[in-house]
Protein backbone atom coordinates (compact mmCIF):
# COMPACT_ATOMS: atom_id res chain seq x y z
CA UNK A 1 0.00 0.00 0.00
CA UNK A 2 1.21 3.28 -0.82
CA UNK A 3 2.20 6.09 1.78
CA UNK A 4 -0.32 8.49 2.73
CA UNK A 5 0.65 11.59 2.73
CA UNK A 6 -0.60 14.78 4.64
CA UNK A 7 -1.82 17.52 2.72
CA UNK A 8 -4.12 20.98 2.59
CA UNK A 9 -6.68 21.71 -0.08
CA UNK A 10 -5.80 25.18 -2.30
CA UNK A 11 -8.00 24.47 -5.28
CA UNK A 12 -11.04 22.28 -5.82
CA UNK A 13 -12.48 23.36 -9.63
CA UNK A 14 -14.73 19.81 -9.37
CA UNK A 15 -13.14 16.61 -10.19
CA UNK A 16 -8.97 17.48 -9.63
CA UNK A 17 -7.79 18.92 -6.20
CA UNK A 18 -4.96 21.07 -5.68
CA UNK A 19 -3.02 19.88 -2.65
CA UNK A 20 -0.19 21.28 -0.59
CA UNK A 21 1.78 18.74 0.67
CA UNK A 22 3.91 19.26 3.88
CA UNK A 23 6.70 20.12 1.54
CA UNK A 24 5.44 22.77 0.14
CA UNK A 25 4.77 20.92 -3.40
CA UNK A 26 1.94 20.78 -4.98
CA UNK A 27 0.00 17.78 -6.66
CA UNK A 28 -3.41 17.63 -8.76
CA UNK A 29 -5.45 15.32 -6.80
CA UNK A 30 -8.86 13.21 -7.30
CA UNK A 31 -10.97 12.13 -4.75
CA UNK A 32 -11.39 8.31 -3.79
CA UNK A 33 -14.78 7.46 -5.10
CA UNK A 34 -16.06 6.31 -2.12
CA UNK A 35 -16.60 9.59 -0.57
CA UNK A 36 -19.26 10.85 -3.50
CA UNK A 37 -22.07 8.04 -1.95
CA UNK A 38 -22.15 9.70 1.43
CA UNK A 39 -25.22 11.71 0.79
CA UNK A 40 -23.74 15.08 1.19
CA UNK A 41 -25.82 17.97 0.58
CA UNK A 42 -23.37 20.83 -0.72
CA UNK A 43 -21.96 20.95 -4.57
CA UNK A 44 -18.88 19.11 -3.86
CA UNK A 45 -17.27 17.09 -0.80
CA UNK A 46 -13.76 18.72 -0.88
CA UNK A 47 -13.31 22.15 0.41
CA UNK A 48 -10.34 24.77 -0.12
CA UNK A 49 -8.68 24.63 3.59
CA UNK A 50 -9.55 20.68 3.85
CA UNK A 51 -6.83 18.73 5.51
CA UNK A 52 -6.22 15.57 3.52
CA UNK A 53 -4.14 12.00 3.37
CA UNK A 54 -3.46 11.03 -0.28
CA UNK A 55 -1.49 8.89 -1.97
CA UNK A 56 0.85 9.52 -5.07
CA UNK A 57 -0.74 7.82 -8.14
CA UNK A 58 1.90 9.11 -11.05
CA UNK A 59 5.19 10.52 -10.11
CA UNK A 60 5.59 11.97 -13.58
CA UNK A 61 2.33 13.45 -13.79
CA UNK A 62 2.66 14.65 -10.49
CA UNK A 63 -0.81 13.32 -9.19
CA UNK A 64 -2.48 11.71 -6.54
CA UNK A 65 -5.38 10.18 -4.87
CA UNK A 66 -7.32 11.94 -1.68
CA UNK A 67 -7.82 8.92 0.53
CA UNK A 68 -9.32 10.46 3.82
CA UNK A 69 -10.56 13.86 4.59
CA UNK A 70 -10.20 15.20 8.00
CA UNK A 71 -12.89 16.99 9.98
CA UNK A 72 -13.68 20.03 9.70
CA UNK A 73 -12.75 22.89 12.54
CA UNK A 74 -15.13 24.66 11.05
CA UNK A 75 -16.13 26.31 7.20
CA UNK A 76 -18.34 28.82 5.56
CA UNK A 77 -21.21 27.91 3.41
CA UNK A 78 -23.73 29.67 1.07
CA UNK A 79 -26.64 28.78 -0.87
CA UNK A 80 -25.47 26.83 -4.16
CA UNK A 81 -26.62 28.44 -7.45
CA UNK A 82 -27.25 24.43 -8.62
CA UNK A 83 -30.76 23.90 -7.27
CA UNK A 84 -30.16 20.21 -6.90
CA UNK A 85 -27.75 20.59 -3.95
CA UNK A 86 -28.49 22.54 -0.49
CA UNK A 87 -25.24 24.22 -0.04
CA UNK A 88 -22.10 25.65 -1.38
CA UNK A 89 -18.95 25.28 1.11
CA UNK A 90 -16.29 27.89 0.58
CA UNK A 91 -14.20 27.41 2.50
CA UNK A 92 -12.85 25.68 5.82
CA UNK A 93 -10.34 25.72 8.33
CA UNK A 94 -9.95 29.32 8.62
CA UNK A 95 -8.80 31.39 11.12
CA UNK A 96 -10.59 34.58 10.09
CA UNK A 97 -12.62 36.04 8.12
CA UNK A 98 -12.29 39.53 6.13
CA UNK A 99 -15.28 41.25 4.72
CA UNK A 100 -14.18 43.39 2.12
CA UNK A 101 -17.11 46.84 1.41
CA UNK A 102 -16.39 49.74 -0.68
CA UNK A 103 -18.48 52.78 -0.02
CA UNK A 104 -18.81 53.92 -3.80
CA UNK A 105 -17.75 52.52 -7.04
CA UNK A 106 -19.41 50.22 -6.14
CA UNK A 107 -21.46 50.43 -2.88
CA UNK A 108 -21.61 47.88 -0.57
CA UNK A 109 -24.67 47.78 1.54
CA UNK A 110 -24.95 47.33 4.99
CA UNK A 111 -27.30 44.13 4.75
CA UNK A 112 -24.88 42.25 2.51
CA UNK A 113 -22.04 43.14 5.10
CA UNK A 114 -24.09 41.74 8.33
CA UNK A 115 -24.91 38.40 6.26
CA UNK A 116 -21.50 37.98 5.92
CA UNK A 117 -20.86 39.19 9.26
CA UNK A 118 -23.67 36.92 10.75
CA UNK A 119 -22.36 33.73 8.94
CA UNK A 120 -19.35 33.93 10.13
CA UNK A 121 -20.65 34.40 13.83
CA UNK A 122 -22.92 31.60 13.44
CA UNK A 123 -19.74 28.91 12.76
CA UNK A 124 -17.59 30.79 15.25
CA UNK A 125 -15.41 32.71 12.89
CA UNK A 126 -13.57 35.59 14.49
CA UNK A 127 -14.38 38.89 12.11
CA UNK A 128 -13.02 42.04 10.44
CA UNK A 129 -14.29 44.88 7.72
CA UNK A 130 -12.02 46.33 5.66
CA UNK A 131 -13.32 49.33 3.78
CA UNK A 132 -11.54 49.17 0.59
CA UNK A 133 -10.36 52.17 -2.01
CA UNK A 134 -9.96 54.58 0.48
CA UNK A 135 -8.35 56.79 -1.62
CA UNK A 136 -11.27 57.30 -3.95
CA UNK A 137 -13.00 58.48 -0.55
CA UNK A 138 -11.71 62.35 -0.67
CA UNK A 139 -15.04 63.70 -1.24
CA UNK A 140 -17.02 65.04 1.88
CA UNK A 141 -20.18 62.85 0.83
CA UNK A 142 -17.50 59.66 0.29
CA UNK A 143 -15.70 60.32 3.63
CA UNK A 144 -18.70 60.57 6.26
CA UNK A 145 -20.61 57.86 4.32
CA UNK A 146 -16.88 55.77 4.94
CA UNK A 147 -16.93 57.82 8.70
CA UNK A 148 -20.23 55.81 9.43
CA UNK A 149 -19.23 52.24 8.05
CA UNK A 150 -16.26 52.56 10.72
CA UNK A 151 -17.96 53.99 13.52
CA UNK A 152 -21.26 51.69 12.92
CA UNK A 153 -19.06 48.22 13.33
CA UNK A 154 -16.02 49.70 15.55
CA UNK A 155 -19.04 50.12 18.21
CA UNK A 156 -20.20 46.50 17.75
CA UNK A 157 -16.94 45.51 18.46
CA UNK A 158 -15.59 44.36 15.31
CA UNK A 159 -11.84 45.52 13.68
CA UNK A 160 -12.32 47.95 11.44
CA UNK A 161 -9.67 48.56 8.48
CA UNK A 162 -9.29 51.31 5.98
CA UNK A 163 -7.22 50.84 3.07
CA UNK A 164 -6.33 51.46 -0.21
CA UNK A 165 -3.87 48.85 -2.24
CA UNK A 166 -3.10 51.35 -4.76
CA UNK A 167 -1.49 54.03 -2.20
CA UNK A 168 -0.59 51.71 0.24
CA UNK A 169 -2.63 53.09 3.15
CA UNK A 170 -3.32 50.45 5.73
CA UNK A 171 -1.56 47.55 4.42
CA UNK A 172 0.79 47.12 7.45
CA UNK A 173 -1.52 47.14 9.91
CA UNK A 174 -3.20 44.39 8.04
CA UNK A 175 -0.51 42.25 7.24
CA UNK A 176 0.28 42.09 10.66
CA UNK A 177 -2.94 41.04 11.42
CA UNK A 178 -3.00 38.24 9.22
CA UNK A 179 0.00 36.68 10.24
CA UNK A 180 0.09 33.08 10.87
CA UNK A 181 -3.04 33.04 10.19
CA UNK A 182 -5.63 31.42 7.77
CA UNK A 183 -7.69 34.66 6.34
CA UNK A 184 -10.63 34.09 3.84
CA UNK A 185 -11.86 37.05 1.67
CA UNK A 186 -14.95 38.08 0.88
CA UNK A 187 -17.21 40.57 -0.73
CA UNK A 188 -19.31 42.13 -4.02
CA UNK A 189 -17.14 41.75 -7.20
CA UNK A 190 -15.77 45.20 -8.12
CA UNK A 191 -14.87 45.89 -4.48
CA UNK A 192 -10.75 45.69 -5.05
CA UNK A 193 -10.18 41.80 -3.78
CA UNK A 194 -7.94 41.02 -6.67
CA UNK A 195 -5.96 44.50 -6.22
CA UNK A 196 -5.33 44.12 -2.27
CA UNK A 197 -4.10 40.28 -2.87
CA UNK A 198 -1.57 41.24 -5.86
CA UNK A 199 -0.40 43.90 -2.98
CA UNK A 200 -0.26 40.79 -0.59
CA UNK A 201 1.05 38.31 -2.97
CA UNK A 202 2.47 39.98 -6.14
CA UNK A 203 4.04 37.47 -7.55
CA UNK A 204 -0.17 36.42 -8.07
CA UNK A 205 -0.87 38.52 -10.44
CA UNK A 206 -4.40 38.04 -10.37
CA UNK A 207 -6.90 39.41 -13.02
CA UNK A 208 -8.31 42.77 -12.17
CA UNK A 209 -11.93 43.30 -13.06
CA UNK A 210 -13.46 46.89 -14.11
CA UNK A 211 -16.08 48.36 -13.44
CA UNK A 212 -19.36 48.64 -14.74
CA UNK A 213 -20.59 52.35 -15.98
CA UNK A 214 -24.33 51.36 -16.34
CA UNK A 215 -24.53 48.75 -13.18
CA UNK A 216 -22.01 50.22 -11.17
CA UNK A 217 -20.70 46.50 -9.87
CA UNK A 218 -17.38 44.54 -10.50
CA UNK A 219 -17.29 42.44 -12.97
CA UNK A 220 -16.48 38.58 -11.61
CA UNK A 221 -12.58 38.13 -12.14
CA UNK A 222 -12.45 34.86 -9.60
CA UNK A 223 -14.66 31.64 -10.29
CA UNK A 224 -13.78 29.39 -7.54
CA UNK A 225 -11.54 29.55 -3.72
CA UNK A 226 -8.30 29.40 -3.55
CA UNK A 227 -5.80 29.83 -1.18
CA UNK A 228 -2.03 31.39 -1.13
CA UNK A 229 0.79 31.57 0.86
CA UNK A 230 1.59 34.68 1.99
CA UNK A 231 4.56 36.78 1.08
CA UNK A 232 5.73 38.80 4.00
CA UNK A 233 4.70 36.48 6.96
CA UNK A 234 3.14 32.87 7.61
CA UNK A 235 -0.08 33.02 6.92
CA UNK A 236 -2.64 32.13 3.90
CA UNK A 237 -5.12 33.94 2.37
CA UNK A 238 -8.18 32.30 0.92
CA UNK A 239 -9.68 34.44 -2.51
CA UNK A 240 -13.00 33.75 -3.19
CA UNK A 241 -15.81 34.33 -5.72
CA UNK A 242 -17.40 37.93 -5.90
CA UNK A 243 -20.72 37.63 -4.58
CA UNK A 244 -24.14 38.90 -5.63
CA UNK A 245 -26.15 37.60 -3.27
CA UNK A 246 -25.88 35.69 0.27
CA UNK A 247 -28.14 33.55 1.14
CA UNK A 248 -28.58 32.17 4.80
CA UNK A 249 -29.09 28.62 5.05
CA UNK A 250 -28.74 26.02 7.88
CA UNK A 251 -29.62 29.18 10.64
CA UNK A 252 -33.35 28.60 12.89
CA UNK A 253 -35.32 31.90 13.07
CA UNK A 254 -34.71 31.68 16.77
CA UNK A 255 -30.95 31.42 16.63
CA UNK A 256 -30.59 34.38 14.46
CA UNK A 257 -29.81 37.37 17.40
CA UNK A 258 -27.05 34.76 18.67
CA UNK A 259 -25.18 36.35 15.60
CA UNK A 260 -25.39 39.92 16.34
CA UNK A 261 -23.89 40.49 19.26
CA UNK A 262 -24.93 43.75 20.21
CA UNK A 263 -28.61 42.37 19.91
CA UNK A 264 -28.06 39.28 21.67
CA UNK A 265 -26.42 41.16 24.59
CA UNK A 266 -29.08 43.60 25.17
CA UNK A 267 -31.67 41.05 24.69
CA UNK A 268 -31.19 39.52 28.26
CA UNK A 269 -33.21 42.13 29.33
CA UNK A 270 -36.75 41.83 27.22
CA UNK A 271 -39.57 40.26 29.40
CA UNK A 272 -40.14 37.63 27.61
CA UNK A 273 -36.49 34.90 27.32
CA UNK A 274 -38.21 33.70 23.68
CA UNK A 275 -38.63 37.78 22.18
CA UNK A 276 -37.91 37.67 18.79
CA UNK A 277 -37.99 41.71 19.05
CA UNK A 278 -40.38 42.32 16.08
CA UNK A 279 -43.74 43.24 17.66
CA UNK A 280 -43.51 41.56 21.38
CA UNK A 281 -44.11 44.14 23.99
CA UNK A 282 -41.09 45.42 26.49
CA UNK A 283 -38.67 44.20 23.86
CA UNK A 284 -35.23 45.82 24.75
CA UNK A 285 -33.94 45.55 21.82
CA UNK A 286 -36.38 47.77 19.82
CA UNK A 287 -36.01 50.14 22.79
CA UNK A 288 -32.22 50.33 21.75
CA UNK A 289 -32.72 50.94 18.37
CA UNK A 290 -35.03 53.61 19.17
CA UNK A 291 -32.52 55.75 21.58
CA UNK A 292 -29.85 54.89 18.67
CA UNK A 293 -27.91 52.49 21.26
CA UNK A 294 -28.17 49.60 18.63
CA UNK A 295 -27.49 51.00 14.39
CA UNK A 296 -31.13 50.98 12.71
CA UNK A 297 -28.61 49.28 10.07
CA UNK A 298 -27.99 46.65 11.86
CA UNK A 299 -31.74 46.18 13.16
CA UNK A 300 -33.27 46.62 8.97
CA UNK A 301 -30.46 43.30 8.25
CA UNK A 302 -31.76 41.50 11.18
CA UNK A 303 -35.44 41.56 10.41
CA UNK A 304 -34.48 40.56 6.67
CA UNK A 305 -32.52 37.87 7.40
CA UNK A 306 -35.34 36.42 9.98
CA UNK A 307 -37.65 36.87 7.12
CA UNK A 308 -35.42 35.33 4.70
CA UNK A 309 -35.05 32.09 6.68
CA UNK A 310 -37.63 29.69 5.91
Amino acid sequence: MSERIKGTIIRSTGSWNSVMLENDSVIECRLRGSYRIKGLRTTSPTSVGDKVEVTLESEEQNTGIIEHIAERKNYIIRKSVNLSKEAHIIACNVDQMLVIATVHQPRTSFGFIDRLLCTAEAYNIPAALLINKSDLNNESAAAELQSAYKACYESIGYKVFIASALDGTGMNELEEWMDEKVTLVSGHSGVGKSTLINELVPELDLRVGEISEVHAKGTHTTTFAEMFPLENNNGFIIDTPGIKEFGMIDMQKEEISHFFPEIFKISENCKFNNCNHLNEPKCAVRDAVENGSIPESRYSSYMNIIESVK
